[in-house]
């Protein structure tokens, strides 16, 4: 029996893939790149806002912090008006909280545009905490912010489901002790959360209550 979900965010609890395009490709523009198609954006997501531009600007750009600072601010201020729930998720999140289940957030994303797209989309289904990428804690996979947060909130680890879409959530609930949900309505497909060591895995939002 579980007792709190710990989600990712990206791909997980919302589509953000057009918002994170947009503001992408507007600081891609800044030094005449290019723009990325969602495709490629979907493909480079997960592993911190500084790896996502890394990877989109390329290891050898002479520019990356003062890209990655640029990016960091558009996107705090972003409207995510091209952001959305998944399907099934209103309700499925409402059944959790009508349980008792806590529900916290753990995402790569920086924290700034986490709270924002938090206020405006998910502040009305109960999440206890909202943790966005921030200078205290390392990124996923490290499991030391989920550790934090089982400490936080006296959860146990047997008591714990971590729910994401990525490899980094995969191999952070791993390294944390936790079992994992890997969801495939997001950006990685089967056979790469495979890889990654996931064994149980979400169809649809509402196959998340199975697991608790």
């Amino acid at each position: 029996m579980k007792k709190f979900i710990i989600f990712d965010l990206d791909g997980t609890l919302l589509d953000t893939s057009e918002d994170i395009r947009k503001v992408l490709n507007e600081t891609l523009a800044l030094y005449g790149f290019p723009p990325l198609p969602v495709d490629k954006v979907k493909r480079i997501v997960g592993g911190g806002s500084l790896n996502l531009i890394k990877k989109a600007f390329g290891e050898h750009f002479n520019a990356i912090e003062n890209a990655h600072k640029i990016f960091c601010e558009k996107y705090a201020e972003n409207e995510n008006g091209l952001t959305a729930l998944y399907e099934g998720e209103a309700e499925t999140l409402e059944i959790l909280k009508r349980r008792g289940i806590g529900l916290c957030i753990q995402t790569n994303k920086p924290n700034a545009a986490t709270q924002r797209v938090y206020a405006d989309l998910l502040s009305n289904y109960g999440f206890c905490e909202v943790l966005g990428q921030t200078e205290y804690y390392p990124v996923k996979p490290d499991p030391t912010l989920t550790l934090e947060i089982l400490r936080r909130h006296n959860v146990k680890k047997q008591q714990c489901l971590f729910v994401g879409d990525g490899e980094t959530d995969v191999q952070c609930a791993a390294a944390a002790g936790v079992d994992c949900v890997a969801a495939l309505w997001g950006y990685r497909t089967r056979d790469q959360l495979q890889k990654a060591g996931a064994v149980n895995f979400a169809f649809k939002f509402a196959d998340i209550l199975k697991f608790v």
